[in-house]
This record gives structure tokens, C-alpha cells and sequence, in this order.
């Protein structure tokens, strides 16, 4: 099916480039959640390079313990993000679920703190998953760390626990993948795994248990992995939430089921939604191609007939979360395959190969979009939805399946082994 129209992701620092007089991020905007501050891709810094590889741009580079696929959030100074570090047997017993604080001028560790341990006897996860993939949030004040069905916390900017909350176990079936979002004083995030999957919401304060939505009755599979977006549209207050074989919005103060839109057999959903033109656009998932939908967010009830303004399934992502600049909105999907489109109508202006394979998201500064493949490389394109310019690219020779964190002038950039600022 083609486009159609209907209506209007420590060990030792190895200091890569000069650390003298290295400025702090205090006062600049930062990167607070995996989307960013809009938490749909976009980020105000200035002066991001278009090219680099671990010898060109690197300010820093540190070696990361564990293994964890969150992407790096940056707030006043200091990168967050988690890990997830075996125990000494082989296999290992357990797993140590940790945050991980770092000065961001400098790349040394300010500390190091276990919030959970994982039992390993039933445990599983994707070969592109790990046990700490969930991105952290924060507030400026407090940072609250995710571990899918393991738990929830939140801590302080030193390092001490303010409160966690591991009464929501469920079966992601391949790791967890959501991370939480704020809506108001609440923290919510999802749980769709094996069975009864479900939304909810915490009182982000004390870490108690505020609304818990189950999801529709749907078939199997019914696990997914989709971060949630907070909107205000229709004069609500809206968490949309993509779902197995739907997508659903729900009431940010009650959780109570707004409207839906279904998909049927479209399961395993990643991408964030994104919101704008007064439509939300939501990436299916699998089997098969998956595809955008283009949603009129005033609806009540079943909406499926009659909010879809325009969908594809046209080279779309399975993974990587698209951008909105202008206009235009920008995907690219798992297979390598960059294409932008009409927000408004959907109709196609270009499609490009760039090579590889994606699970990392778009990001947007400038009038300039970068992401990261797979392989660990990084492609920067312009903007423009008249034509596909290519403004860069290199090589950090990883793997990389977290997405790049831009913040004062640096991309914050996670590999399978280390964390790099580069600028």
C-alpha cells in the first residue's frame, strides 16, 4: 500500500582532545529526556559538527561498564544515563541495574549507584535490547531512572535515592524499551509486555502509584516498546500512547481512554509519536511494513474511520523516530532508506538510500538533521524538503543502538562500550 490521502540508547577517561579551562553546560539548554526538551527530536544548540569519527572533534571519550542502550539525557553540567552490570558467574546470576552521573565538560564519573538488581534466572532480552535501555527524565531538580518492569526511582543530583517503586513487574518478553515521561506531577511509561499490558502514571514526589490503564483487549503479540508523548490538543490534556495492534490516547490527570486508532496485527511498535500541524503521527510496527498515520487528536471512542487524515507504509521505520521541521516530516527507516514527506497531506518530495542499518532516532538543530546507524555511523542532512543534501558523515567504528544527545554546542554520543562528547 502506497501513500493515501483522506482530508485536510566508568572505566578510566581517555582525554582525547585539551580539558584547560573546559566550560560547563550550566545555563545552556540541555537534552532531558530521550527526545530532547520538546521530546520530539529538536534541540536549539548551536554549532554541532557534521562530521566525525573517534580521532576528529572527540573532546572526550570514556569507557562505560555494563552494558546498557539508554540514550545519554544532559542537565546543568552533568550526563545521565544507566547500565546494567553481570555479576561475577558465568552465566551471570544477576544483574546490577545502576545509574551513572558524569561531569559533562570532563567525562569523569561523579558516581555510581545500583537502584535495582535483576534476577537472571527467567530473564531474556533482544540481541539489539539490553537491561538498562530505557532513557532517565529529569526535572533539573531530581532524575528518574527506568528499568521496565525491574523498577522505577528517583534521585537526587548527588546520587541518593528519593524514592523507587518495583511493584509493576511484567514480561516484556525482549527487555524493556519505554522510557518514562512527565505529565505534570506524574511520571508515566508503559508496560506493554506478554500479558496485560497496561500505562501508568506515578506521583513523581513519593513514587506512588497515581492511575494503571489496561490496554484494550487485543490479540497476541501484544508487546511494544513506544515511549509515550504528552500533548495538549483538542482542549485536553492528552499521553498518547502506541500500543500492540493500536494506538491509544488517555487522560494525563485520570488515565481514562480518550480515543484509539487500530492497526490490526501491527505489534512491537518503537518510535515516539510526534505532534504537530495539529496531527499526531504514529509509526506502526511489525510484521511486515509498518506504517505512519497521520491522526486528528479531537476525537472520542473508536476513531479508526474517521481521524486517519493520510497514511503509508512507504519506507517506514520500525525503529528510528521521525522529525518535523517546518512543513516536512523526515524519517528514516530501518533498513536505511531517508525519505521526506508533506506533514499536511503526505505526499512524497524524495527518498534516499544512506546505507546501513537504524535503530538510533532523528535529530533536528539548525535546519540540519543527523542520526547514527547501526554500524556507528553518522550522517548529517540538510532539512530541505526539495532535495536530499548530504552536509557530512564518519565512522566511530561501534555499534551504536542509542540515539545522538545534543547539548551546548556537543553531541553526547553512546557505543556499545563508551560514551563520547564530541563538538
Amino acid at each position: 500500500m502506497r501513500s493515501s490521502f483522506r482530508g485536510p540508547a566508568l572505566v578510566g577517561v581517555l582525554a582525547i582532545a585539551s580539558l584547560v579551562a573546559a566550560p560547563g553546560l550550566c545555563g545552556a539548554e540541555g537534552w532531558p529526556d530521550f527526545r530532547g526538551p520538546s521530546g520530539q527530536g529538536h534541540s536549539a544548540t548551536a554549532g554541532l559538527p557534521t562530521s566525525f569519527s573517534p580521532s576528529d572533534h572527540v573532546r572526550w571519550k570514556v569507557a562505560l561498564p555494563g552494558k546498557g542502550w539508554s540514550t545519554p539525557i544532559i542537565d546543568d553540567g552533568r550526563v545521565f544515563l544507566t547500565t546494567a552490570v553481570p555479576s561475577g558467574e558465568i552465566p551471570p546470576a544477576k544483574q546490577s541495574l545502576r545509574a551513572l552521573c558524569l561531569d559533562a565538560a570532563t567525562g569523569k564519573t561523579l558516581w555510581d549507584r545500583e537502584l535495582f538488581s535483576k534476577d537472571m534466572t527467567t530473564a531474556k532480552s533482544h540481541t539489539k535490547n539490553s537491561f538498562a535501555s530505557p532513557s532517565a527524565v529529569t526535572d533539573g531538580r531530581h532524575v528518574f531512572f527506568h528499568f521496565g518492569p525491574d523498577g522505577t526511582a528517583a534521585v537526587d543530583r548527588d546520587g541518593t535515592t528519593v524514592w523507587s517503586n518495583d511493584s509493576l513487574g511484567y514480561d516484556p518478553q525482549h527487555g524493556a524499551g519505554s522510557s518514562p515521561i512527565f505529565v505534570g506531577n506524574l511520571l508515566a511509561f508503559t508496560g506493554d509486555g506478554v500479558a496485560d499490558p497496561f500505562i501508568a502514571a506515578l506521583d513523581r514526589g513519593t513514587g506512588a502509584l497515581s492511575w494503571k490503564t489496561a490496554r484494550p483487549e487485543m490479540p497476541d503479540p501484544k508487546w511494544s516498546f513506544c515511549t509515550p508523548l504528552f500533548v495538549e490538543a483538542g482542549g485536553r490534556r492528552q499521553v498518547v500512547s502506541p500500543a500492540g495492534h493500536m494506538v491509544c490516547s488517555y487522560d494525563a490527570d485520570s488515565g481514562r481512554e480518550l480515543w484509539r486508532v487500530r492497526y490490526p496485527n501491527k505489534w512491537s511498535v518503537v518510535p515516539r509519536p510526534i505532534f504537530s500541524h495539529g496531527l499526531v503521527f504514529v509509526c506502526t510496527g511489525y510484521d511486515g511494513p509498518a506504517e505512519l498515520l497521520a491522526i486528528k487528536p479531537d476525537g472520542e471512542g473508536d476513531v479508526t474511520d474517521t481521524h486517519v487524515v493520510w497514511k503509508t507504509d512507504d519506507n517506514i521505520p520500525h525503529n528510528p523516530s521521525p522529525v518535523i521541521v517546518g512543513d516536512a516530516i523526515y524519517l528514516v527507516a530501518d533498513n536505511g532508506i531517508a525519505s521526506c514527506r508533506d506533514a499536511v497531506t503526505g505526499k512524497l518530495h524524495w527518498r534516499h538510500r544512506l546505507g546501513g542499518n537504524f535503530s538510533s532516532s532523528l535529530v533536528h538543530a539548525g535546519g540540519t538533521l543527523w542520526i547514527v546507524s547501526e554500524q556507528g555511523v553518522c550522517t548529517a542532512f540538510a532539512a530541505d524538503p526539495t532535495e536530499y543534501r548530504e552536509l557530512g558523515s564518519g565512522d566511530m567504528g561501534e555499534q551504536v543502538l542509542a540515539s545522538l544527545a545534543p547539548a551546548d554546542g556537543a553531541f553526547f554520543l553512546r557505543t556499545e562500550g563508551h560514551l563520547y562528547r564530541i563538538e
